[in-house]
């Protein structure tokens, strides 16, 4: 199997590269605004045009020409700044990202050497062309052949990405399946029980940045002192970054190594976190705690953390599956009862329905890992199923209970909309799981009513049995 992988370290340029590849970042950025405002200025001349980038890699030369100090530049840092252009206008048009918007100075400044470079590990230097040999921080080993090398500026300091490709044998995959719910409270809420704590980097370096952009404001602009000030804001910022890219790794990382496949809900971050101010017209409600929400979600990174899970467990020979979030919350993992009062509070689950009571990010976890379960077998058959199949009122985790009696009929429901493949699988997995539920639940005590097994923490019921069987 072969994959790209990339190697991040940073740099100990000396004063001379330092303003070199200031310099590049310069040009990168001049080149990519030009073009974009001149590609604008031909769309409203003609409604048709399009971006090229072979019509845009024409126009270098003549740049060059009339702006000498584009020639101290290396020809492909430009080339690949309107590749970036390129790839832009590519993610507006398929609506991934909005409209290509101008570079400013001293913000996200990176330029990228797509050949040329010479890695010397034995010594801890890159060399990059026009640059020449530079130092680095060597943290661990860089295995596979360079592809293209990135230098990237944040705050004072600078950092290289190093991209590889190499071939790796297909690893043998851990039979382990985990649910996963996120929470503001709970970062991370297993399946099985165990969740990790936030770390909310920015929540505790709050007071700290607030502090010190009050001193900025009353200092001079301009003033030394107000550059001091700058840099100290910067240093902070790539502490709080650094702080959270190291937590979602290592998380990310322990979950990705002990579970093959790993099934999550299908959130929009984007909209979860977006402004609830409103407008004049129509002002939003409960503003305050709507924006408290957004920077708590924000901060603890939910986006970068399946990002990150998703290549590790790809590279294991794993899979990260996403599943329908609705009635995830809602839906009582004994009786399969769903209903928005079986939540009245945030940390607590108590289904109406048969009395089960457990932490609601553990109950979420458990809809996730069976409606999860429910979509990949109805996968491996080539069945149209929808993405909440396992959490509805009637599922199998229903069967033969209170409101939701009539286990079979509960599942035919599930395999309605299955292929006989599908239905086969899907038997097999629950095969265990009618006999041993209505072994237990057809108990009755003295007064006539059904007799349960104790909650304990959510997790022994059958169904959890079978599920951890499998």
């Amino acid at each position: 199997m072969l994959i790209r992988r990339g190697f991040k370290f940073e740099l100990k340029p000396n004063g001379m590269q330092i303003q070199l590849m200031k310099q590049f970042c310069g040009c990168a950025r001049y080149v990519y605004n030009r073009t974009l405002s001149l590609e604008r200025s031909l769309y409203k001349k003609d409604n048709k045009h399009s971006f090229k980038y072979a019509e845009a890699a024409n126009r270098l030369p003549e740049w060059k020409k009339k702006n000498p100090f584009l020639k101290e530049c290396h020809s492909q840092v430009l080339q690949q700044s309107l590749k970036d252009l390129d790839q832009a206008y590519t993610n507006f048009f398929r609506k991934r990202a909005n409209f290509p918007k101008y570079k400013e100075k001293f913000r996200n400044d990176s330029i990228r050497f797509p050949q040329g470079v010479e890695l010397d590990e034995a010594k801890q230097q890159i060399r990059l062309p026009k640059i020449g040999w530079v130092g680095y921080r060597k943290s661990r080993d860089i295995m596979g052949a360079i592809k293209n090398v990135t230098v990237s500026r944040r705050g004072e300091k600078w950092d290289v990405s190093i991209q590889t490709e190499y071939e790796v044998s297909s690893p043998a995959s851990n039979p382990s399946e985990i649910g996963i719910d996120m929470g503001v409270k709970r970062f991370v809420t297993l399946s099985n029980g165990d969740f990790v704590e936030p770390l909310n980097p920015f929540k505790q370096e709050q007071e700290k940045l607030a502090k010190l952009q009050r001193k900025l404001a009353r200092q001079k602009k301009g003033s030394r002192n107000s550059r001091k000030t700058k840099r100290k804001i910067a240093r902070l910022h790539r502490y709080i970054a650094d702080s959270r890219r190291d937590f979602l790794h290592k998380t990310s990382t322990k979950i990705a190594k002990n579970h093959s496949i790993v099934y999550v809900e299908d959130l929009k971050v984007s909209n979860m976190s977006a402004s609830a101010g409103g407008t004049k017209e129509s002002p939003g409600k409960n503003v305050r705690q709507k924006s408290g929400l957004n920077r708590s979600i924000l901060d603890q990174g939910w986006y970068s953390f399946f990002h990150m899970l998703s290549y590790k467990l790809e590279r294991g020979g794993g899979k990260l599956i996403k599943v329908d979030p609705r009635n995830t919350s809602r839906t009582c993992p004994r009786c399969g009862f769903v209903s928005a009062e079986n939540r009245k509070s945030q940390a607590t689950f108590a289904c109406i329905g048969c009395g089960y009571r457990s932490n609601a990010d553990e109950v979420g976890a458990i809809n996730i890992l069976r409606a999860g379960q429910a979509r990949l077998a109805c996968a491996m058959s080539g069945a149209v199923r929808p993405l909440s199949a396992g959490t509805r009122k009637r599922s199998t985790a229903a069967l033969g209970h209170g409101r939701c009696r009539g286990g079979m009929e509960s599942l035919s429901f599930m395999t309605r909309r299955m292929s006989k493949e599908a239905v086969v699988l899907w038997n097999a997995r629950c095969k265990g799981l009618i006999s041993t539920f209505e072994e237990e639940t057809n108990k009755e005590e003295p007064n006539g009513s059904f007799m349960f097994p104790p909650p304990h923490n959510g997790l022994q019921t059958p169904q959890n049995r079978l599920t951890q069987k499998y």
